[in-house]
């Protein structure tokens, strides 16, 4: 566990792969896609940011994570917090619920189509979704894994 004071540190695969992410990826233009139809504070628990969840939402992508895999790396990883934004000394990381229910509310639904026949998907078109209409890939053999050594068998 790092405590803020080790003497020797490198920067991972992991971290230097979020910080080109970080600058690659069109966050403001994502987020203007998916506010519209994002649920607005009113009644119940107040919503994630968007921006937010759409970094946790790549997150999963990027790194094969399932929805309660995502909240256990926010935890365990300091670099993905830092990533999605996060201050655990604030704020818990969003719990496995509100994960899985973000593609839905983004405008994606869980069998891939979209909801109120917007037309395309929003996380779809915005290049963000997978189209195998399984649980966001998870198993899919083709997908990279950045926490393994080039060449390693997955």
């Amino acid at each position: 566990m790092m405590t803020g004071f080790e003497q020797y540190t490198r920067k991972t695969r992991r971290a230097i792969f979020l910080e080109e992410m970080e600058q690659v990826v069109p966050w403001r233009e994502l987020c203007a896609r998916v506010e519209p139809h994002y649920p607005k504070p009113g009644n119940g628990r107040p919503p994630m940011g968007v921006e937010r969840m759409l970094r946790i939402y790549f997150l999963q992508q990027w790194f094969n994570l399932s929805d309660p895999g995502v909240e256990e790396a926010l935890y365990d990883s300091a670099v993905m917090r830092q990533f999605v934004g996060i201050d655990l000394g604030c704020e818990p990381a969003p719990d496995e619920t509100t994960v899985c229910k973000f593609p839905a509310l983004a405008g994606r639904t869980p069998t891939g189509g979209t909801d109120s026949g917007a037309g395309k998907s929003t996380l779809a078109s915005a290049g963000g979704a997978n189209h195998d209409g399984h649980d966001r890939g998870r198993d899919h053999p083709t997908r990279p894994h950045f926490d393994q050594e080039p060449g390693a068998a997955a």
